[in-house]
């Protein structure tokens, strides 16, 4: 008797996933984390108005969600000042970082990246056979000048670029990007994405034309929006780009109460300046513990700061695992030499005494 009979190229994937959720080590370790301020959530939750929208349509989740995300992609068209059609909603940036790569790479197309950028663009470019070219971080920012010189050697079908910049937190200003646009290749896209640019300071998204082919642009209700468990993102692209999407997408996949919540959500201005001014807060003071510690702080434009802990990625990681042992959860980047680096997530006062209590601890450890 035998089994599926899978692709040579699943065969040859390895079974693992970008990243180990907070809740399989919480399982691991047996008890749940004090602080969970290592997946870049905000804390700080969604709007009032968009817990309340998706509470209503849970008394219609009987029913499939609008497969068009009608509604929602109206409103971010108006959002944005461009036409619906030039908004495809999809589950999260993952699941159109998924599509996209389905769109557009075949088994041996060139794929650019950052090394220790998003890791879920390239399982998505693995899982499709894409080859995938990475180029170091240059003073812990990714270099979208180098990443489109090579695209060009390469005849690179798609870069990825991350504006501002995970797992470091550093941004491009606009006038930079916008400079560079004429050095994307012919036949190349570029990924902007843009996670987490309602952090970021006001001259940080670049001014694109809507219809330029060139540029595709991700935008999320996971950051600041605070609906990470809702998994809902959006692409801004020229409608064509837009369209084609209709070939591979999950029609169904955008779930009733999320629309609804995600409708609300941007609705609501006033909720979304709070979560910035918590999130500048918890930021200076993540700064300031770090300080405290003797270690250095990276400027930061997202929800999240970048801890330089002065020693290896080894060290590092031990000071991240001495933090799990002591009910803190965080992050850090995967690459050298940023794995040098501890990525703490803006939390609330209570998340960051507990990091004020465990980080002397977890260093005191990890220096053995």
């Amino acid at each position: 008797m035998t089994g599926p009979r899978y692709t040579a190229l699943v065969a040859s994937l390895p079974a693992t996933v970008p990243f180990v959720g907070p809740e399989t080590q919480e399982r691991e370790r047996g008890a749940p984390f004090r602080a969970r301020i290592g997946a870049n959530e905000n804390v700080f939750g969604p709007s009032p108005q968009a817990i309340a929208a998706m509470q209503a349509a849970e008394a219609e989740i009987w029913k499939y969600g609008d497969s068009t995300s009608y509604d929602l992609r109206h409103a971010l068209a108006a959002h944005h000042g461009c036409a619906p059609e030039n908004v495809m909603v999809g589950e999260g940036i993952d699941g159109i970082l998924g599509y996209l790569v389905r769109l557009v790479v075949a088994p041996g197309d060139a794929v650019v990246t950052s090394d220790g950028a998003y890791p879920t663009f390239n399982y998505h470019v693995a899982g499709f056979g894409g080859a995938l070219t990475k180029l170091p971080y240059r003073d812990d920012a990714e270099d979208l000048a180098a990443l489109l010189d090579r695209a060009a050697e390469l005849d690179a079908k798609l870069v990825y670029f991350a504006n501002p910049d995970n797992p470091m937190g550093s941004m491009l200003p606009r006038d930079a990007i916008e400079a560079l646009l004429d050095r994307i290749p012919e036949g190349t896209l570029l990924v902007l994405d843009e996670a987490y640019v309602e952090f970021a300071p006001e001259a940080t998204a670049p001014r694109i034309a809507i219809d330029d082919p060139r540029v595709i642009r991700l935008r999320t209700f996971s950051k600041a929006y605070g609906m990470a468990g809702a998994r809902v993102g959006y692409a801004l692209a020229a409608a064509p780009l837009i369209a084609a999407f209709d070939k591979v997408r999950n029609h169904f996949g955008m779930n009733r109460s999320a629309q609804a919540g995600a409708l609300a959500a941007l609705q609501d201005h006033g909720w979304l300046e709070h979560v910035r001014a918590e999130v500048a807060q918890a930021r200076d003071r993540i700064t300031a513990i770090a300080a405290g510690c003797g270690l250095t702080a990276l400027p930061s434009a997202t929800n999240f700061v970048a801890v330089d802990c002065g020693r290896d990625g080894a060290f590092a990681r031990r000071v991240l695992a001495e933090l799990g042992a002591r009910g803190v959860f965080v992050r850090m980047p995967f690459v050298a030499p940023q794995d040098r680096c501890i990525r703490i997530s803006a939390g609330t006062p209570q998340d960051l005494d507990a990091l004020a209590e465990a980080l002397p601890q977890a260093l005191a450890a990890a220096r053995g």
